[in-house]
């Protein structure tokens, strides 16, 4: 009967593939999905309107909103084929965000030319409190591209640009309803004029709300949201510059959710995310040239309790439960990066890349600030050696390009970046990347790169103390990574592939450990890990369908050295084989069906309870109404067969979720 079912679930990715050939047989090809929310989509069909797609950010994934909450730059992620997010309840709430099989803290978010993360932990890198509206859709950086667009992470790191407003008046409202009392909306407008101002410069606006409630999947897994931006943009022929402003607060609990294995303690966190960012960049010429810079201050605090059911605290002041989980980190950034063509001849083009920039980092903690006592308690439990650093950075990438003849290139890309720190060693992280390229033919490219980068440990991992709930280990210092790709991109009959084989080499990663001598505590271990993995990538547009497909394999091997470790909760918490298909149908008549699917084996992990083996999926229908112009109806399904996959080992899985709800766009 268990294969049966598993051949059932299995059976919903091949369905996506058998419709996409199906269509093939029967329906003109048509251009890709929009690639974001400025672009709207041409009708399908004489009978059919499209709706201007303000909610279509990404075209990795089939369905652009979730079930439980209202959208976020997260929520686009979860399907993506290059990205693993590892949720703990649903993905919104809390979830770790894992490229190529690196861990939570070894992926970087970049939005314009500042790099956005937390110096407490990499848990909330992806507090990112803007609408996705705002933001481009995200691309998905590895290898030379993130060596010499990245910072402070060595895995991979997820990019994004300030989209476009459009001309006129445009915006989306929409209301949801669902399951375990849920409650949700968002409401998104924006303006912009043609009239010109400030030496030709346009100006625009857009502002956003979101809020939502809901009791959860599970016991004690409530929640309660809100989201809050404002964005001032002003636009020229070549240049483009935001101000931007977010404010997100986010309380939720879950069972377990962050001191498994216990199961035993039902937990929570109430988050507050502030972010204040300028970016402006230029464009020079046609051949890619281009300058931004940008600065950002992001604000985050935190207050996490282990037991919400614990009784209040006795003492002769005001009755408090005292939960020395608290903190408030502050990041300042400013950077700039670029490309300046420096020679272009007959012989061929001479390119220069750059990057730099400063982040200055502090951290206010009972627990993990050097020397912070917590209240009542007699001596300090921080450990740490400081609580603020400044990180500098610089690198220089120089490309040259030469035509073979007017189809075929060759592309050599060189260079090196130098990361300072007042704290902790420097380094230095060189790369280098050949290149085949044709515009003709079913070859599209060839790579072959090497490429170095560093990384510092967090807070958290540095500060704690020796014991407890969260171990820490103050002799952590700088990481490094070297990582060696090839990577070939084809196309034939409207299909397009992406294939790549890497080969990892971590060395001091920072990894947080399970020990059976210490059951009730996790450390943070450094340990050695060689990681070899394949991509696989697939996509295909036609009138009635959109089909992407992607396939990873990861192996590992580790070396955690003298440290008495039983398991991984993150290191080696990653899929050694993991299938991804989205597939969007539009039916006709308004209807449109969007389907996501993951199947995936996992490492086996002493800490997770049940199977490494899962196949999950996501569906959503939507109608457009013909009747009213611009509104939109959809139901959606979360979990669909009703998994209990544990994404983070011992962490409870989120159950079978299902929400309905209405859109309207103007």
């Amino acid at each position: 009967m268990n294969r049966i079912i598993r051949s059932v679930k299995l059976g919903t990715i091949l369905i996506s593939a058998a419709l996409a050939s199906h269509a093939e047989q029967n329906a003109m090809p048509a251009p890709p999905s929009p690639a974001s929310p400025a672009s709207p989509t041409e009708p399908l069909a004489p009978e059919v309107v499209e709706l201007e797609r303000l909610d279509v950010y990404s075209n990795a994934v089939a369905n652009q909103n979730p079930v439980a909450t209202f959208t976020m730059p997260v929520s686009l992620l979860r399907y993506e084929p290059r990205v693993d997010v590892q949720g703990r309840g649903f993905a919104e709430a809390q979830s770790d965000i894992s490229i190529r099989g690196g861990t939570f803290e070894n992926t970087g978010f970049s939005i314009g030319a500042v790099a956005l993360s937390d110096p407490q932990t990499g848990h909330y890198s992806a507090e990112l409190p803007i609408a996705p509206a705002m933001l481009t859709s995200p691309e998905v950086h590895t290898g030379t591209d993130q060596a010499s667009r990245g910072f402070n992470a060595t895995a991979g790191g997820v990019f994004y640009g300030w989209q476009r407003i459009r001309e006129g008046a445009h915006g989306c409202i929409n209301a949801t309803a669902g399951d375990n009392t849920l409650n949700a909306g968002e409401l998104y407008t924006s303006f912009s004029s043609s009239k010109k101002i400030l030496g030709g410069l346009t100006a625009g606006l857009d502002v956003s709300a979101a809020a939502s409630q809901g009791e959860g999947a599970r016991s004690f897994g409530d929640h309660d949201f809100s989201r809050y931006n404002g964005r001032l943009q002003l636009v020229g022929s070549t240049s483009q510059t935001d101000l931007f402003a977010g404010y997100q607060n986010k309380f939720f609990g879950w069972p377990s959710l962050y001191t498994a294995p216990s199961g035993k303690l039902k937990e929570t966190e109430d988050i507050q995310t502030r972010l204040f960012a300028l970016n402006h960049r230029v464009i020079f010429g046609a051949g890619g040239d281009y300058l931004q810079f940008g600065a950002s201050n992001r604000r985050n605090n935190d207050l996490y309790d282990f037991n919400r059911l614990a009784p209040l605290a006795a003492s002769p002041a005001p009755v408090s439960r005292v939960v020395p989980f608290q903190h408030e980190t502050v990041v300042e950034t400013f950077a700039l990066d670029g490309r300046s063509t420096l020679l272009n001849a007959q012989a061929g083009e001479l390119a220069l890349g750059y990057r730099a920039g400063v982040v200055a980092d502090k951290i206010d903690s009972a627990r993990l600030g050097k020397g912070h006592p917590v209240p009542a308690t007699p001596t300090p439990l921080g450990t740490g050696r400081f609580d603020n650093r400044t990180q500098t950075y610089a690198g220089l990438f120089p490309e040259f390009r030469h035509e073979l003849d007017d189809n075929r290139a060759v592309r050599v890309k060189t260079g090196a970046a130098f990361d300072y720190c007042d704290r902790h060693d420097d380094g230095v992280s060189p790369l280098a990347e050949l290149a085949y390229e044709q515009s003709k033919g079913v070859l599209e490219n060839v790579s072959l790169g090497y490429a170095r980068s560093t990384q510092v440990p967090t807070y958290t991992a540095l500060n704690s103390r020796p014991n407890g709930l969260f171990a820490g280990n103050r002799d952590l210092d700088r990481s490094t990574t070297d990582n060696f790709e090839l990577a070939v991109g084809t196309r034939a009959d409207g299909w397009s592939f992406k294939t790549a084989a890497f080969y990892r080499i971590d060395n001091d990663l920072v990894d947080w450990t399970y020990s059976n001598a210490l059951p009730n505590s996790r450390k943070a271990n450094a340990v050695d890990i060689d990681t070899a993995g394949i991509e696989l990538g697939a996509r295909r547009s036609w009138r009635a369908f959109d089909l992407v497909l992607g396939y990873t394999w990861l192996a590992k091997s580790e070396d955690y050295g003298t440290s008495a470790v039983d398991a991984s909760f993150y290191a080696l918490n990653y899929a050694r084989h993991r299938l991804t298909a989205a597939v969007v149908a539009r039916l006709g008549a308004g209807f449109e069906v969007r389907l996501d699917n993951e199947a995936r084996v996992q490492e086996e992990n002493l800490l997770r309870h049940g199977s490494n083996e899962v196949v999950n999926s996501s569906l959503g229908l939507s109608w457009q109404v013909p009747e009213v112009s611009g509104l939109r109806l959809n139901a959606l399904a979360d979990n669909l067969w009703n998994q209990g996959f544990q994404e983070v080992p011992g962490v409870p899985a989120a159950r079978r979720e299902w929400s309905v709800g209405a859109t309207y766009v103007w």
